[in-house]
């Protein structure tokens, strides 16, 4: 019998809370017990680290992919390997980096399940190299309403590539085959600059970032001016073994350690503010070197300085946060400087805003990455212009053909999702095969009219 229970359910922002029937599966087999037992909607849940309302499904069924773990040994001819969806990134790379490999895509935290990566393939530091999460998945067992499928980029091109960041839409997943990357050392080799003015990051992010595997901005989006998105931008490739010294050489191959600290209790919500954030963000800007090159750091450090910090999401107060990612292409990599302004001119806060380069896109309807710009911006809810510059932020985006993470979304419109996301037929075209009942639907999906 599936261990099941009522929770309250938010994402990692903390907001619009919902009640569902938790369950908690096992085996692929009790996935499918699930679903010949379910009475009403049903979405997968792994993590709950979207950031909005993805894996809530108010007065419906949550099936939590947690209990689905497995992971079986790491081939050493191929790098391959095959892991339960419940599997998080971080226990993936307890036991991957000892043996020399990395995950081929990391976003900004470990606390993801493999399910959850490919749901809203992921993307990291390097899709300007390698592309999205689901790119390096070689297969994928899929549990539908009408049966359970083995996909590859090739056998059902169509549900394969709907499944990559399509939100769960498409089924749940219990297992994948992941291509793993070989490394020599648990350590990146870290170039850092600084720069006085957004044009600077972005001119020397365009000219360099083909040189590195790995790049990211951190900009400031609480000046004005001259100064306006001034930021620090940080790449990196992975360090050889010549490049440590001391203990790191003698132990070259460390598993990053859990987090140390953690955030006890949910603070009033306020200590988020624009003079909070603007004196944080001067010291950050001020404490990074003007150059520094060749510097050693930890993976954990360089990819996951966050999760160093457990329930960080909590300093944000009780009313939460939310966090809006765009993407727009080349041509119109101004709407990047034009939000800024926009959010400066408005004094909306924005605690962390992280500007980074995309390669190609995936060919999934729902799949975020296009080439060119993306900036994410997290946001304390509270200041009551924040709703309006958001509106005005959607349509800045739509209209310059970008898109936004639905990954992170918790309030766009139907008639901009169709806007941004143009192939979103192709999703109700595959879903209408393998789920003719509408089964498989979310807070999200029926906010946005996909279910």
């Amino acid at each position: 019998m599936i261990d099941a229970t009522e929770e309250l359910l938010t994402g990692w922002g903390n907001t619009a809370p919902s009640l569902a029937r938790v369950e908690r599966p096992r085996t692929g087999s009790e996935v499918e017990e699930a679903f010949e037992d379910m009475t009403g909607p049903m979405i997968p849940r792994g993590l709950g680290r979207s950031y909005g309302d993805a894996a809530q499904c108010a007065g419906g069924t949550v099936v939590s992919n947690r209990g689905l773990w497995h992971l079986s040994p790491i081939d050493p001819e191929t790098g391959l390997v095959t892991l339960g969806a419940g599997v998080s990134l971080e226990e993936l790379l307890a036991v991957s980096i000892p043996a020399g490999y990395f995950v081929p895509v990391t976003p900004g935290t470990r606390q993801v399940t493999i399910g959850g990566a490919i749901g809203a393939d992921i993307h990291g530091k390097n899709h300007h190299v390698d592309g999205s999460f689901t790119k390096h998945v070689t297969s994928m067992t899929l549990a539908t309403p009408t049966g359970v499928v083995t996909l590859t980029q090739k056998s059902d091109p169509e549900l394969f590539w709907a499944t990559a960041g399509g939100m769960g839409l498409t089924g749940i997943i219990t297992q994948a085959t992941l291509q793993m990357i070989p490394i020599t050392t648990s350590y990146v080799t870290v170039d850092t600059e600084r720069f006085n003015d957004l044009d600077g990051v972005m001119n020397a992010m365009l000219s360099g970032d083909d040189d590195y595997r790995y790049s990211v901005a951190w900009v400031d989006c609480m000046t004005s001016g001259p100064k306006m998105g001034r930021g620090v931008l940080t790449r990196g490739d992975h360090a050889p073994r010549s490049a440590l010294s001391g203990r790191s050489a003698r132990k070259p191959l460390v598993a990053p350690s859990s987090s140390m600290l953690t955030v006890p209790f949910t603070p009033p919500s306020g200590l988020l503010n624009r003079l909070s954030i603007t004196a944080f963000n001067e010291a950050w800007f001020r404490k990074a070197p003007q150059r520094r090159d060749g510097e050693i750091q930890s993976l954990g450090s360089f990819f996951h300085p966050l999760d160093g910090v457990s329930w960080w999401n909590r300093l944000h107060g009780h009313r939460g946060f939310l966090q809006y990612q765009f993407v727009v292409d080349d041509a119109h990599g101004e709407v990047i400087r034009q939000a800024i302004e926009v959010l400066s001119a408005a004094s909306v806060p924005s605690f962390l805003a992280v500007l980074k380069r995309f390669g190609p896109a995936d060919p999934g309807p729902l799949s975020f990455p296009l080439k060119g710009w993306t900036l994410a911006l997290d946001m304390p809810i509270g200041p009551p212009q924040l709703a309006d510059v958001l509106d005005q932020l959607d349509i800045m985006v739509a209209e310059a053909g970008g898109r936004i993470y639905l990954a992170k979304d918790s309030r766009l419109s139907p008639e901009l999702l169709r806007a941004m996301y143009p192939d979103v037929q192709k999703l109700e075209e595959v879903r209408k095969r393998i789920d003719p009942k509408g089964v498989l639907a979310s807070d999200l999906s029926r906010r946005l009219g996909l279910s």
